[in-house]
Order: structure tokens, then C-alpha cells, then sequence
């Protein structure tokens, strides 16, 4: 669908705000002002999934002839800020996002017609099994084995950090298939059904106090080869191609100018030094006025990367860093200002009140959040990629280097 007319879209603003008045009712919405983690935990992310599914909505990226709505960017980015600023449960994105278009642009026609249609549904519900317990940043250092026997791999190895392994039934990994050359050279792309024998998963507890993290060990897996991307060594890629759609594909300036909002109402109820409400004080305005200022770079940022996308290009490896840079470190410097600006309530347990907990809040209801928030997103500066890889894949890029 190409670029649509402000008549069109501020029709479609309509229609999404008609669909969410509706579908995201008094009960979802209780459930979701509980979530402070990255996406909603697994019950209320499928619950919403299938919410979203009913309506064709659920993969609002993809193309029409994969099933999902066809939208033009223009249309992507009204629906994610209406969901962002109404606060709908966010889905995992790792089938959605991530492993669909890596099946969309590496996958056979079998691949694609057993995987999309059950990824959409959400019947195969993904989890990444990238990083390993000595294997982050410097991802080709992964040691995770995959030997081929017959028309199987056998795979032994960990995968850890993995976000939401315990609500998956499907993972997609990489694993060493090859120790000869560079350690890039002997990478290959999986997925794998989790519920198989040999695969134990283990919780991991954030200082959040949450559960979305985990270790993973696979004892002598199969994982047939059918279920390979891209040729056998060549998976490093498939990761690049992948981790642009994880660092570049959300838009950021939403989520960045949401924080910010939720930061004013935080600072128009709490008291400042000098009396009457903090979001008077001067010293507190201009640090709220440089959030204010980082979320609309953030928006103009995804204007320009979301026109590129339109026409055609990739976001690219720079334009995924830049967007990547920014949502995390403003993002983390706006959750700073946010327990600043909460005063004694940011350091209050309020752990009985998250995720699936029904416990009333201790003191205002826009307490109850912001410290696991804050807690958890001391993780985004290195997920994904840290932000010193960021920086070296911009200086290679850009300068050239």
C-alpha cells in the first residue's frame, strides 16, 4: 500500500481507536497497568494475540501476502501509538518481528506455508536463542555444537537470557555447525519445537523480582535439517538480517513520548523542593525539557527511516543502531528522571501488585510500575547488542572504518 492521504489516515486513526475503545476493555486494561516488563506476560500476551488475530491486526508489518493487513507505514505507526498510549499488553516479538521475516526472505515455500500461518495465529509462540553464558556481545563466539547425523542435527550446548522461554513452545537459536575459519564462517540458523526431548529450561529472576528470563540447555536435540535457514555455516547472515529487524523495526519516538507523558503526570502529583507540584520547579522542568526534546528526535528519527521503508530500502545496519541507541538510553535516562521524581515511592516493593498479582498498589497508582521498569531496563543498553557495539557498527558505517 503506498503513501496515504492525512483524509485516509486520520480515517484509519478512527477506526484503530473505535477497534481498541471496544477490544481492550475495563479487564484487559487493569491486567496490562500491571506489566513492567518488556512484553506482557504469557497468558495476557496470547490472550491479546488472539484479540488482534480475530481482526487481522496481529502482524501489523507484514505484507498482505503472508497475512497480515498490508498497511503503509503511515498506518503502522498510527496503530502503534494509539496502542502505546492507551497501553495494550505488548505481544512477544520474537515470532512476529523477528523470525517471520527472516523465514519471509530466507524460508522454502514449505517453510513458509508450515511456519507463517501458525506464527500468525499464534500457535507457535518463539523465543531467541542467541546469547550464551560466555557469548553476548561477542555473539560469534557461541559455542552451542549442531552435528549433522543424517537429515538431523544433534545439538548440545546453553542458550541463557532467553525472554519468555517458559511461555514458548518454538525457539530459533544459532549453533556452531563448523570450528574451521572465522568464528563468523561456521554459524547456522535453527528452530527447533521446544516441547522435544533433551531441552530443560531454567528460570532466571530479574532484580525486578520478575520471571522473564532464562537458561536453556539442549541434551543431544534433533532438530532436522529441514528446519535450517540459509545455507549450513552462513547463519551469521541470517543473524545480521535479523537483529536489524530487532534493533530497527519498533518506533521509538511512541514509546520515548509516552514515557515522557507518563513522567509530566508523575511530577504533577508529587511535591517539589520549593513547594506546590514538582513539575513546577525550574530544575526539574529543563531536565524534563531534554526527555521532551530526545522523544521528538526520536519521532523525527522514525519519519525518516519509516519514509525509506516505504519507498522500498532496508533499515539498514546504521539506521537500526542509531534507533537502537536512542530507545534505550533515553528511554533509561526518562526512567531515571521517573524514580526522581517518585520520591520515596520508588523504593517501595511493589512485587505482590506485578504481572499476574492482584495486590492493591502501595500509594498511587502511578507508583506501581516505575521502579520494576526502571530495574529492568538497566538490561536494554546491552540486549540486542550493547550500545559500545552500537557505536562500532556506526563508526564502521558511517566513517567508514
Amino acid at each position: 500500500m503506498g503513501e496515504a492521504s492525512t483524509q485516509d489516515i486520520e480515517a484509519f486513526r478512527a477506526e484503530v481507536r473505535a477497534f481498541l475503545d471496544e477490544a481492550f476493555d475495563s479487564e484487559l486494561r487493569a491486567l496490562a497497568a500491571r506489566q513492567a516488563g518488556v512484553f506482557a506476560y504469557g497468558e495476557l500476551a496470547r490472550r491479546w494475540h488472539a484479540i488482534l488475530y480475530r481482526k487481522g491486526w496481529a502482524a501489523p508489518a507484514w505484507p498482505k501476502e503472508y497475512g497480515g493487513p498490508g498497511w503503509s507505514w503511515e498506518q503502522r505507526q498510527v496503530y502503534q501509538t494509539e496502542c502505546e498510549r492507551l497501553g495494550t499488553p505488548r505481544v512477544a516479538a520474537f515470532g512476529i518481528s523477528l523470525c517471520a521475516p527472516v523465514i519471509m526472505k530466507y524460508g522454502t515455500d514449505e517453510q513458509k506455508a508450515f511456519l507463517l500461518p501458525r506464527i500468525l495465529s499464534g500457535e507457535f509462540y518463539f523465543c531467541q536463542g542467541y546469547s550464551e553464558p560466555q557469548s553476548g556481545s561477542d555473539l560469534a563466539s557461541l559455542q552451542t555444537r549442531a552435528v549433522r547425523d543424517g537429515d538431523d542435527y544433534v545439538v548440545n550446548g546453553t542458550k541463557i537470557w532467553t525472554t519468555h522461554a517458559h511461555f514458548a513452545n518454538w525457539i530459533f537459536m544459532l549453533v556452531r555447525t563448523s570450528t574451521e575459519g572465522r568464528p563468523q564462517q561456521g554459524i547456522s540458523f535453527l528452530v527447533s519445537p521446544l516441547n522435544v526431548p533433551g531441552v530443560t529450561i531454567r528460570p532466571i529472576l530479574s532484580m525486578s523480582g520478575e520471571h522473564e528470563i532464562n537458561q536453556d540447555f539442549f541434551d543431544n536435540v534433533r532438530v532436522p535439517v529441514a528446519n535450517r535457514f540459509g545455507a549450513e555455516n552462513e547463519g551469521w547472515s541470517v543473524a545480521k538480517y535479523l537483529l536489524e529487524h530487532e534493533r530497527g523495526s519498533s518506533d521509538i519516538g511512541v514509546s520515548l513520548q509516552v514515557g515522557v507523558e507518563g513522567l509530566k503526570a508523575v511530577a504533577a502529583q508529587e511535591h517539589g523542593d520549593l513547594g506546590g507540584a514538582l513539575l513546577d520547579d525550574p530544575d526539574f522542568r529543563r531536565k524534563l525539557t531534554l526527555r521532551d526534546l530526545e522523544a521528538r528526535v526520536g519521532a523525527a528519527v522514525d519519519k525518516r527511516i519509516s519514509a525509506a521503508l516505504g519507498a522500498g530500502d532496508s533499515v539498514g545496519s546504521a539506521g537500526s543502531s542509531i534507533k537502537k541507541l536512542m530507545s534505550t538510553e533515553c528511554g533509561q535516562q526518562t526512567a531515571d528522571l521517573t524514580m526522581e521524581a517518585l520520591g520515596v515511592y520508588a523504593g517501595v516493593d511493589q512485587r505482590p501488585s506485578l504481572g499476574e498479582g492482584l495486590a492493591d498498589p502501595i500509594g498511587p497508582t502511578y507508583a506501581m510500575t516505575p521502579t520494576a521498569k526502571y530495574l529492568n531496563g538497566r538490561a536494554t543498553t546491552i540486549f540486542g547488542g550493547s550500545s559500545e557495539v552500537q557505536r562500532n557498527i556506526l563508526a564502521k558505517s558511517i566513517l567508514g572504518l
